[in-house]
């Protein structure tokens, strides 16, 4: 019999293992849920079986389903490497790639990426523009650097923006802080406390552009350069902070803080990739984009889809 079983299909299948739900999966490959469910019945009804349980969380394959993610896990890559190998065939493959960035958590998710892509584009020189970036898009318009990542979402004339995704902003303080016993921290809560946070302007923070300002409040503050030197201020009881949930998940593990939700809805920050318009055809910028979403979907706990705002 002739199989029904597509690409997208097995993109589906992998998008459930990694993200645990359907909601979540859907969002991953840019479905409706409605849509996704549809594509896992239309391959149940083919096979006569589940693919996985129902209830479970987060989802438990049946053995059919685990030989199908198999199949997803070997043939997506070389899916992939056959795509990359035309466009260059087609396109060439020379060029160059320096990223600027503004955020101090970036290089978390920014190696890893950098490294698959190098192999896949050896003749692209890559590179990231020393040093912190309070103005990368500038950067980008002066032809110092040719991909920017950046928290906001600011068109300007010359620049298109390509979403990387979205991650939870966490409050952190140490486990015999008062605030350790509040489950949901709100703006008024950071009133009389020190806010430790990066050297960066304040409108490059997320807590205080978002939740602080608005609410009118303006705690004492204190800055650090390194992660570890707020864990360890924090941990000390010099203050607070709020960081990437993703970032803070070792200190966790080990006691040295505790972390806590910012709001009623959680404060979520977003990260965008900026570059300039002459440039959007380039094919190896929109993979190393696609490198980093894939990369960072399936490192990093707690991470969400992300769309260009209407």
């Amino acid at each position: 019999m002739e199989s029904i079983v597509e690409l997208r299909h097995l993109r589906t299948l992998l998008a459930l293992q990694e993200t645990g739900s359907v909601s979540m999966a859907a969002k991953r490959v840019f479905l409706t849920q409605s849509a996704l469910s549809h594509q896992i019945r239309v391959l149940e009804q083919y096979f006569g079986t589940p693919l996985f349980e129902r209830k479970s969380n987060p989802i438990h394959f049946t053995p059919v389903g685990e030989r199908l993610l198999q199949l997803a896990r070997d043939i997506s890559p070389l899916v992939t490497v056959a795509e990359l190998d035309i466009t260059q065939l087609i396109e060439g493959e020379a060029g160059e790639l320096r990223v600027a960035v503004e955020c101090h958590t970036c290089f978390d998710w920014l190696m890893p990426a950098m490294d698959k892509f190098r192999p896949l584009w050896p003749k692209v020189e890559l590179d990231i523009v020393s040093g912190f970036q309070a103005d990368p898009v500038g950067l980008l318009l002066t032809h110092r650097a040719d991909l920017a990542i950046v928290s906001e979402y600011a068109p300007q004339p010359s620049i298109v923006f390509q979403p990387l995704f979205a991650y939870e902003m966490v409050g952190i303080c140490a486990k015999n802080h008062p605030l350790a016993d509040k489950s949901i921290w709100q703006a008024e809560d950071f009133s009389d406390e020190t806010l430790i946070s990066y050297p960066v302007p304040d409108d490059m923070l997320d807590l205080l552009r978002k939740v602080l300002k608005p609410a009118g409040i303006h705690p004492a503050r204190r800055n650090s350069e390194l992660t570890i030197a707020i864990i360890q201020l924090v941990s000390s009881r010099r203050g607070i902070a709020a960081l990437p949930y993703w970032t803070v998940i070792p200190y966790l593990e080990k006691g040295y803080v505790v972390a806590r939700q910012i709001g009623t809805m959680p404060l979520q920050s977003e990260l965008y990739a900026a570059i300039r318009e002459n440039d959007q055809d380039k094919s190896y910028l929109e993979n190393f984009c696609q490198i980093v979403r894939e990369n960072s979907f399936a490192d990093l706990p707690g991470l969400s889809t992300l769309s260009i705002p209407n």
